[in-house]
């Protein structure tokens, strides 16, 4: 499924903090699902929004391109980006065999406080019913476990990946039912274990099938990727 996020490369903005604070705030407004995929992002709005003009708007909504959030057609506007079943399929094979590699170069240098804090990172996810406290905690699980990876281009891609396909991991958590959730939970304290012990073969195993399952989930239930009315 997914303290910090691996730092993305984005444009930098010319309209220093407004900018910021713009891309910011559109950004977990998309993540946390207030925005659906195919939205429509109307720079007015979001002007008045954030009490801001629409030269920084324009500069939030390039970086959020470049993050893979937002998708601007020239002349035409800004549109949450979205995916179609099979375009998600492709990500999900492409994140089964991205993932694990980016793992293996992480991997040997997490701290033992690294290791300690995807522990109870896991252990939050397994107390908590919230579905956004629980994508939160998914994230910054996931992310911790590469931040250690050292690496020109794959920390970037994995997460573009992560960002076009969040609003489809909120949907397969609101399909799971307990037996998956349990196998998730499971999957999560496999993944730490394997970690502690150098075991990298289990711990690429163990993240390839973690992503696999949501993928062959989501391909269940094509309705997901309905567009937006």
């Amino acid at each position: 499924m997914s303290a910090e996020p691996v730092a993305a490369s984005v444009p930098v903005p010319r309209d220093g903090s407004a900018s910021r604070k713009i891309t910011e705030g559109i950004r977990d407004a998309i993540l946390h699902g207030e925005y659906r995929p195919g939205s429509r992002l109307r720079q007015e709005e979001i002007a008045e929004r954030f009490g801001a003009s629409r030269v920084p708007v324009r500069e939030a909504l390039k970086a959020l391109e470049a993050e893979g959030l937002v998708t601007l057609v020239a002349n035409a506007g800004a549109w949450v980006s979205q995916l179609t079943l099979e375009e998600c399929e492709e990500v999900y094979q492409a994140r089964e065999r991205l993932e694990p590699l980016l793992l293996r170069y992480s991997a040997p240098h997490l701290t033992p406080q690294d290791l300690d804090e995807l522990d109870a990172l896991a252990a939050a996810m397994a107390d908590t019913d919230d579905v956004a406290e629980f994508l939160r905690l998914d994230r910054q699980f996931h992310m911790l476990s590469y931040r250690r990876a050292d690496t020109l281009m794959l920390g970037d891609l994995v997460q573009r990946f992560w960002n076009t396909t969040q609003p489809y991991r909120r949907a397969y958590t609101l399909l799971m039912d307990a037996h998956s959730t349990r196998i998730v939970h499971d999957e999560h304290h496999l993944l730490v274990i394997a970690l502690r012990e150098g075991d990298l073969e289990s711990a690429e195993q163990t993240i390839a099938s973690h992503i696999r399952r949501t993928r062959r989930m989501l391909s269940a239930h094509p309705e997901i990727f309905s567009p937006v009315p």
